[in-house]
């Protein structure tokens, strides 16, 4: 669930576990570390959130609020005096009065962790159907815990390590350790330990039953498989006939290991087996799919009901995170685009928009011109992208 206001960008989330509670993210902070509101409070915020009827509590936390409801009271009717409360309230010089927060650093990097987040990261692996949560913070060690389809998921060590990682240690230097204390296997060892400074490859013993050898070849049952790669056994066979799904052997990391990777259309498995015949997951190598590819195999698979997508959102689906990731997708779009002139195909860049608008970037308009293929004469930017569109469908 998402909203958005032109007048104060406000998105509004819904809480992952609690129905009672919404989300709604502001574009910069409001506080610097957890501030829970109260009816009795004169802080400006809270008396005008306070005055909205079936508003029953708040808590401030970086540039999210997290509203909760009074049992009975209908969402529909209270995301608007909400919103326009909050804006209300912003509006004035000093929305939390002169009241300090709390000066308490775990707590300040919990909050920001949670708002870089909510932010950057939960949006796009919301369209995966996972979520991940800050659960704490203890002298300066982050604690995650991956819910919906990141539980579980064997790829998730590298979502985590590679890209959450990286955007979360590239904003807060002063994260000393980020820890996953998912329960990814009803009991199984978290993927990460709680040893400083060290991130130790995922290892979670594969049943014996379900992986062995047939003559030179590797084999996994497709019932232990399939739901690891978000698949049914059913189309991980036919995947593997049809390949949608690929597989491959490699040495692995130890002496005398070896290593199978099977990548599906969405996901991807790794394991190693040892020379005594056990084997552990282990997290997939990146794929080494060139980044026009993956884009291409993105925007190929949206349908008209998906609408178009942002460069940002692009980025994101891609796994880029850090500084540079939009300039990273927008030169793989140029690509593609020289690969579709080429074959005489629509852009299908073209269902890539800027935040600010409906249409493409400038670039978009010149490298179509530039190789030929750009507006005709006296026809408009916004017309030409429309048949761009239309001929995608």
């Amino acid at each position: 669930m998402s909203e958005t206001d032109t007048r104060r960008r406000i998105r509004v989330q819904a809480s992952p576990k609690d129905p009672d509670t919404l989300r709604f993210l502001l574009d910069g902070p409001v506080a610097d570390s957890p501030l829970r509101l109260n009816a009795g409070d004169d802080r400006p915020l809270a008396r005008a959130l306070f005055a909205v009827s079936g508003v029953e509590g708040a808590e401030v936390s970086g540039a999210t609020i997290h509203v909760r409801r009074a049992p009975g009271a209908d969402w529909g009717a209270l995301k608007a005096p909400i919103a326009a409360a909050i804006r209300a309230a912003l509006e004035g010089p000093a929305p939390l009065g002169d009241v300090a927060t709390e000066d308490d650093p775990d707590a300040a990097l919990l909050a920001a962790v949670r708002e870089l987040l909510d932010r950057q990261a939960n949006p796009a692996i919301a369209s995966h159907g996972g979520y991940i949560a800050a659960e704490r913070v203890e002298d300066g060690t982050v604690y995650l815990r991956m819910e919906g389809g990141c539980q579980g998921c064997a790829a998730s060590a590298a979502t985590l390590r590679d890209g959450v990682e990286r955007m979360l240690r590239a904003a807060l230097p002063q994260i000393v350790a980020i820890v996953d204390v998912t329960d990814h296997a009803s009991g199984a060892n978290p993927f990460y330990d709680r040893n400083v400074g060290t991130l130790p490859a995922l290892v979670r013993p594969v049943p014996p039953e379900v992986i062995g050898w047939r003559g030179e070849q590797i084999v996994v049952d497709p019932e232990y498989l399939a739901p690891r790669l978000s698949l049914t056994a059913e189309a991980l066979r036919d995947g593997m006939t049809t390949g949608t799904v690929k597989s491959r052997m490699e040495p692995g990391k130890e002496p005398g290991t070896t290593r199978v990777i099977v990548r599906g259309p969405q996901r991807a498995w790794a394991a190693e087996i040892s020379t005594d015949g056990r084997a552990y997951e282990v997290p997939p190598p990146c794929d080494e799919t060139p980044l026009r590819g993956r884009v291409r195999a993105h925007l190929e698979a949206l349908v008209p009901e998906d609408g178009p997508i942002t460069y940002g959102a692009l980025a994101r689906a891609m796994g880029l995170w850090m500084p540079g990731s939009v300039r990273k997708v927008t030169q793989a779009l140029e690509e593609t685009m020289d690969e579709d002139a080429a074959a005489g195909r629509p852009f299908v860049a073209a269902r890539v928009v800027s935040r600010a608008g409906h249409l493409p970037g400038k670039g978009f308009f010149e490298k179509a011109s530039a190789l030929g293929q750009g507006p005709e004469p006296g026809e408009s930017d916004s017309a030409f992208h429309a048949r761009q569109v239309a001929a995608l469908s």
